[in-house]
């Protein structure tokens, strides 16, 4: 036989009914002349635990009859006849145990006179507490029913948000790989050597790449690797004109982020600035964790007078809203240009991934 399982509410919700009804036909037992106090107690609070079957089926009335989906005629007879027919029983069935228990124990006399004397009182207090229950059932049904649709609605926006990240995150290589191809077709007429070195360097790359696919977010730390591998790549082309530079705090290896967030950018300091200038230039990352929040700023050299129309282009767009689906208002992005530098600074919230 399955094994019935009761939320806190509805173990609540049956003790205080055993208990309160149990109170009540004491109330009317004891009413005068009527049974001795402490007997109407055990006799009410006794009937009354009996009582609590007929009110527990009462859950099933309610989910064979749903509102939604029922005539109200149809959920008055259901309601009533079941009330009536449980609550005789149960009168019948007290009555009896009157009988049973006056004549078995000697404090007891009188009693059945007293139940069978109040016998219309209680009755229509079976038929009212038995309707009372059908009310309780029903909205314990709306509750829960409303409940699973907010987890619904909580886990199809989730599937939404996953859906738009991995949209995104399928973005960036096709984006990085036109870049590098362009590259290296650029690089086989002035340097094979170096394009083929660049081929290296791009097949390690997105091997690297593919073992991050299912990953929703990793450590700082492992997209610094992602970093390096992608720096390897433009330094076959740029050599010393690209200086790298790191600010990182070891605190800040180990928040998670969402994987290749700061690749696009770093593209876009290649692309749109180092690139620009004849004598080369510099890229600086800065990570600080701080109060709970991750900032990450990154810089690179720029000159205002050759600089691309495409600075707010596909890369920071893309990073934009990889955040903002990751972290919803609790991220934020800024990009500026002033006096030779543009940088591009973000702020989020700092989690750490949980040790299993």
């Amino acid at each position: 036989m399955a094994r019935i399982k009761f939320s806190g509410t509805q173990h609540l919700v049956f003790w205080a009914g055993w208990i309160g009804f149990g109170l009540v036909l004491a109330a009317i037992l004891n009413a005068h002349p009527g049974m001795p106090v402490v007997n109407a107690l055990y006799f009410g609070i006794g009937i009354s635990g009996i009582a609590q079957l007929s009110a527990w089926s009462a859950a099933y009335s309610c989910r064979t009859a749903p509102l939604s989906k029922t005539p109200v005629w149809r959920l008055a007879l259901t309601h009533l006849a079941a009330a009536a027919l449980l609550t005789f029983a149960w009168v019948k069935l007290s009555v009896f145990l009157a009988h049973v228990m006056e004549d078995t124990a000697p404090g007891w006399r009188g009693t059945y006179e007293y139940v069978t004397f109040r016998m219309g009182l209680i009755f229509g207090a079976g038929i009212f507490y038995y309707l009372l229950s059908v009310a309780i059932n029903y909205a314990l049904i709306a509750q829960k029913e409303s409940q699973k649709a907010q987890e619904l609605v909580v886990e199809s926006r989730m599937r939404a948000r996953e859906a738009e990240l991995s949209a995104l995150k399928a973005q960036i290589n096709p984006h990085f790989l036109y870049n590098s191809l362009n590259s290296i077709s650029a690089l086989t007429s002035i340097d094979p050597a170096k394009a083929r070195e660049m081929c290296v360097s791009l097949a390690d790359f997105m091997r690297m790449t593919l073992g991050m696919g299912q990953k929703g977010m990793i450590p700082l730390g492992e997209e610094l690797r992602l970093l390096e591998k992608y720096c390897a790549i433009e330094k076959v082309r740029f050599g010393e004109r690209l200086v790298l530079q790191e600010e990182v705090e070891e605190a800040a290896k180990k928040c998670l982020l969402p994987p290749l967030l700061l690749q696009p950018l770093f593209e876009n300091a290649v692309v749109h600035g180092v690139a620009q200038m004849p004598e080369g230039g510099w890229i600086r990352l800065k990570a600080v964790r701080a109060d709970g929040r991750m900032s990450l700023t990154v810089e690179n050299s720029w000159d205002p007078e050759a600089g691309s129309s495409r600075r707010n282009g596909v890369g920071l767009k893309n990073v934009q809203r990889r955040l903002e689906a990751r972290y919803g208002d609790a991220a934020q992005l800024q990009a500026s240009a002033d006096e030779g530098v543009f940088r591009v600074t973000m702020a989020f919230p700092a989690e750490e991934e949980v040790a299993k």
